[in-house]
C-alpha cells in the first residue's frame, strides 16, 4: 500500500452490526489511557479488536529547572505555549494552578480572598492544544480568554502545528514552550529551531514499553493461530491483522515485540497442525499485519520496511474506521 494514501476524520458515526465470525482482527497499541474510545468505535463496526499497549505513560519528577522554566512562561518570556497531549495538559496544568496560588499568596494582604481567585488562571501567550482531548483536558480549569483563546490545528500533527499562523509567524529569537513527553514531536522542534526559534520544553512524563507487552502478544498470537487452524483457515487466505500506532517510540516497541518472540519461535500446544501452520508460526514478522500509521514520520518508518500501511492524519475514531475499511 502506497504511503501517499491519506484519511482524514469524516464525522460518520454510523454504527455497522458486529458479526459473529470472520471480523477484521485489529490491534490498538495506543496506551491505556487513551485506547477506549476507539477500541468502542470499531467494535460497533464490527470489527475484532485487542488493546495491546506499546506504550505505557509514566510521571517524571519535577525539577527546579522546570520549575524555572514555568515561572518565565508566567512572566511573558515565551510567544507561545504549545501542549502536545492530555496527560502533559494535566501535568502542566497542576503545576501551572500551584505556582499561581503561590504568587497570590505573596501578593495578597487577604490571602483566602485572593487564593479563592487564584483558580481563574491568566495565560501569558496564546496557548496550542495538540488535539480535541488535549483541549478537552484544558476546559477542566478555568482559563481567562480576553487575551488569548486555546488554538488548535486543523489537523492534530506536527504538520498541522506547522500550518498555524501563531507558529508560522515566529521569527528568529522568538521562544516558544512545548509541554510534552519524552522524545516526540521532533519535526516540530527541528523546523522551529531551523528557523531560528529558541526552543524549551518540560517533559512532564516517558513513554515507556509495558513490562507485559510481550508476553500479551505472544499469548494473543498463540489464541490467533490456533483459531485459525481449528476453521482450517490457511494464514494465506487470512485478512492481515491491522495494527494501529500512533508514534515512532510505539512502533519501535511493536518491532522489538514482534522480533522477540519471533525469535522465541513460540508455538500455541495443539495436537494437530499442519506443517506450513507450523512453520508460519515460527517466522510470523512485522510483514505478517497491515498498519494504520499517524502522520508522515511514521509513515516513513513504517514505509523504509516495505511494510502494508495506511497514513492517517488523526486519530479520530472515524478516521481509523474509514482507513480500515478502504482495504476490507
Amino acid at each position: 500500500m502506497s504511503s501517499s494514501t491519506y484519511f482524514e476524520s469524516t464525522g460518520n458515526n454510523q454504527q455497522i452490526d458486529k458479526p459473529l465470525l470472520g471480523s477484521q482482527v485489529v490491534i490498538n497499541t495506543r496506551p491505556v489511557e487513551r485506547a477506549s474510545p476507539l477500541t468502542h468505535y470499531l467494535q460497533a463496526a464490527g470489527m475484532t479488536v485487542i488493546d495491546m499497549p506499546m506504550l505505557a505513560l509514566q510521571s517524571r519528577p519535577i525539577t527546579d529547572n522546570d520549575i524555572a522554566i514555568m515561572q518565565q512562561w508566567l512572566a511573558g518570556k515565551y510567544k507561545a505555549l504549545v501542549i502536545v497531549s492530555p496527560t502533559a495538559a494535566a501535568s502542566g496544568l497542576a503545576v501551572w494552578q500551584s505556582l499561581a496560588r503561590e504568587h497570590k499568596v505573596r501578593c495578597s494582604t487577604d490571602n483566602q480572598a485572593d487564593v479563592a481567585a487564584s483558580d481563574t488562571l491568566k495565560a501569558p501567550s496564546p496557548i496550542i492544544a495538540v488535539g480535541d482531548a488535549t483541549a478537552a483536558a484544558l476546559s477542566h480549569v478555568r482559563l481567562e480568554t480576553a487575551s488569548y483563546q486555546v488554538r488548535q490545528p486543523e489537523i492534530a500533527n506536527n504538520e498541522g502545528m506547522l500550518a498555524m499562523s501563531e507558529i508560522d509567524s515566529l521569527q528568529a529569537g522568538d521562544r516558544v514552550l512545548i509541554w510534552r513527553g519524552l522524545g516526540g514531536r521532533r519535526l516540530l522542534v527541528d523546523t522551529l529551531q531551523a528557523r531560528g526559534v529558541h526552543i524549551d520544553s518540560i517533559a512532564w512524563y516517558e513513554r515507556i514499553m509495558p513490562i507485559e507487552a510481550a508476553t500479551q502478544y505472544q499469548e494473543w498470537l498463540q489464541d490467533f493461530l490456533a483459531y485459525n487452524t481449528e476453521q482450517i483457515v490457511m494464514p494465506a487466505k487470512q485478512s492481515k491483522p491491522i495494527v494501529v500506532v500512533s508514534s515512532g517510540t510505539a512502533f519501535e516497541h511493536w518491532t522489538q515485540v514482534v522480533n522477540q518472540v519471533s525469535e522465541k519461535s513460540i508455538m500455541p500446544s495443539l495436537d494437530s497442525l499442519s506443517a506450513g501452520l507450523i512453520e508460519y508460526q515460527m517466522a510470523v514478522t512485522l510483514s505478517d499485519f497491515a498498519y494504520v500509521v499517524l502522520g508522515e514520520r511514521l509513515t516513513n518508518m513504517v514505509a523504509e520496511q516495505q511494510l502494508s500501511h495506511w497514513r492517517v492524519d488523526d486519530l479520530a475514531p472515524q478516521t481509523i474506521l474509514a482507513a480500515i475499511t478502504s482495504k476490507t
